[in-house]
């Protein structure tokens, strides 16, 4: 369908325009002389997964806080579900922290309902909306287990578990993957996809480049209280990479004109272009030459390269 045409405000009008879940506009924050936040502006739209990405200390934890109502902004205004900041909202956001906290003496059960009577729940549909979200990490069979005696993975899904099941409108997941075996990686990452395809929201806070990039719509990437990148995860990638092709080739003619070759792992050449090169020309190069070209698509910078170029030499988790 052609949405070049629609009228505004009819059927397309939020495709678009997305509807904000998420404002921040020139929110300030300092701690004494530490500026945590300085003056940053983004937006978090219905039914993405928005990555809050930086490194310690950048500012992810405060710009949470104050979504949260836990801390105040010293400047600039935040709005959520297109409505200012207020308590009542925050029934409808649900909050995994990167410091768990599940109390330890109660069976997973109890401590599940527990949280979901904080979020509104009823009686009736405690245990049963509990149940349902242990099943979901596949943990159904642990409800009568204390806390105390579970693994931090499966810590890890209960507490998942138990702040995904009031289905709140605005998910806000810090570090989810934090402990976690690859199985149940799989479990947590399709678990996100699904909130996606629910039209819920997703700020997903994560030092797992990997899982940005295949999880995330877009970005916002905080350093020293600045947003240095926001925007598509895509248009971020494009802006920090180099003009490079890679290329499937048995082999490359010898009088190629470029910047560089290698010859990466897989087989195939990876090409920078010289200044003002396009990739079309390198093509037409290629195929004039003979060259059996089974691949050519452009190289982007990973969100790892990325993130460690602007935040400097920081150790990444992998």
């Amino acid at each position: 369908m052609n949405h070049s045409h629609s009228e505004p405000g009819g059927p397309d009008a939020e495709l678009l325009a997305p509807t904000p879940v998420v404002e921040l506009v020139d929110v300030s924050k300092s701690f004494g002389n530490r500026i945590a936040l300085d003056s940053v502006t983004l937006s978090v739209r219905k039914g993405e997964v928005f990555g809050l990405l930086g490194p310690n200390g950048a500012g992810k934890t405060t710009a949470v806080r104050i979504l949260l109502s836990i801390i105040g902004a010293d400047a600039g205004s935040v709005r959520l579900f297109q409505q200012p900041l207020a308590r009542a909202l925050l029934d409808r956001v649900g909050y995994l922290p990167e410091e768990r906290g599940l109390y330890m003496q109660h069976t997973v059960l109890d401590a599940m309902t527990y949280l979901g009577a904080l979020k509104g729940l009823r009686d009736a549909e405690l245990k049963a909306r509990a149940r349902v979200w242990l099943e979901r990490v596949g943990l159904r069979d642990v409800e009568r287990l204390p806390v105390s005696k579970l693994s931090k993975g499966m810590s890890q899904k209960v507490q998942l578990a138990a702040t995904l099941q009031s289905e709140p409108a605005l998910c806000i997941l810090d570090e989810p993957f934090s402990g976690l075996d690859p199985v149940s990686t799989v479990v947590v990452r399709e678990m996100i996809d699904s909130l996606r395809r629910a039209g819920q929201t997703v700020i997903l806070s994560t030092h797992q480049m990997a899982m940005v990039e295949s999880l995330c719509d877009r970005v916002g990437l905080l350093f020293q209280g600045k947003l240095l990148e926001y925007g598509a995860i895509s248009d971020v990638r494009r802006r920090h990479s180099q003009i490079e092709v890679r290329v499937g080739a048995p082999s490359l003619p010898s009088l190629l004109t470029a910047a560089r070759v290698e010859k990466d792992a897989e087989g195939t050449f990876r090409i920078a272009l010289e200044p003002g090169q396009t990739p079309a020309q390198l093509l037409s190069q290629l195929v004039h030459a003979g060259t059996q070209v089974s691949r050519f698509e452009p190289v982007l910078a990973s969100m790892e390269e990325i993130f460690i170029r602007i935040a400097g030499d920081v150790e990444v988790d992998s």
